[in-house]
């Protein structure tokens, strides 16, 4: 496991202060994350509460991340205002700075920015989120965007947890977002660009879809295994969190979870595969990822 040595970022008191909490203090600890991200409202609508109606309460999720022993919250910042301040002190905030609904095509996929880094330390946040669409045709925005928003962060002391999706006509035509050569590209694009943190998602190897990837990446065959550590590597001295995606079963989630662990993921960022469950399921769910992070720190 990819445990966070803050000493080792060149991070501002500001930055080094409020990772601090998020690694250390709240969560499993000893340097790694586990946060509940809850920005689906927007970027998928109401649909995904179908499942678990009680989700579509923000309280639900604040409750069950205090119980559950997160290391943090990530919420749109209208969801923060109106909710997080029952909860401040008890659970870390990282607030999303941009997003987009899921309307659009992707094929110019762009998020755009909603809010500032000064709102978001109003709300307490410790880190914020920023999503980035590497590969889509409108990146120069994005990454001018993002300049800007990394600039106030900097100002500030504050965190940002970069979102790094590979986006696109282009990344569909080189394989799609879910190739190891598009996801690798997308978490050293994430470090290039500044971010303190990066969450990507884990690579899945489809025979297909490797074929139209750029060489040597059309030759190569990767485990799940290898394919975080390529990313880890990838990303070099930026730590690096898992996405849960989809719901599916809690094994599963578990194996996953495991995997990106050993891999050196430096923490997990799973919320639809836990807030999507009926309250006691997804308290236990969360009790058996944070014993798995916890004895994986042990060895």
């Amino acid at each position: 496991m990819g445990r966070v040595d803050l000493d080792a970022l060149g991070l501002s008191a500001g930055k080094k202060a409020r990772l601090h909490r998020i690694l250390y203090q709240f969560g499993p600890g000893n340097g790694v994350a586990l946060l509940l991200p809850y920005d689906q409202g927007l970027e998928h609508g109401p649909r995904d509460f179908f499942n678990n109606p009680d989700s579509a309460d923000p309280r639900y999720l604040l409750r069950l991340a205090v119980e559950g022993g997160y290391s943090g919250v990530v919420f749109q910042t209208g969801i923060a205002k109106k909710y997080y301040h029952e909860f401040a002190g008890r659970i870390p905030l990282v607030v999303k700075l941009n997003g987009k609904t899921d309307i659009p095509s992707d094929e110019e996929a762009f998020s755009p920015v909603h809010t500032t880094v000064e709102e978001a330390v109003a709300l307490g946040a410790d880190a914020v989120g920023y999503t980035m669409y590497v590969g889509s045709p409108v990146q120069d925005r994005d990454f001018i965007q993002f300049g800007r928003v990394r600039a106030e962060a900097d100002r500030l002391g504050v965190p940002i947890i970069v979102w790094a999706y590979p986006r696109g006509r282009a990344v569909e035509a080189r394989g799609g977002q879910l190739t190891s050569y598009a996801i690798e590209y997308a978490a050293r694009v994430a470090a290039e660009l500044g971010a303190d943190m990066v969450k990507v998602n884990v690579p899945r190897y489809q025979e297909d879809k490797n074929r139209m990837t750029p060489k040597p990446y059309s030759e190569m065959q990767f485990s799940e295994e290898e394919a975080v550590r390529r990313i880890v590597w990838a990303a070099g001295r930026t730590p690096v969190i898992i996405s849960g995606g989809a719901m599916v079963s809690e094994e599963e989630v578990l194996a996953k979870a495991e995997v990106s662990l050993r891999a050196g993921a430096s923490g997990l960022i799973f919320g639809r595969n836990v807030w999507q469950r009926p309250y006691p399921d997804a308290i236990r769910i969360s009790r058996r990822i944070r014993q798995l992070m916890e004895e994986t720190a042990r060895d």
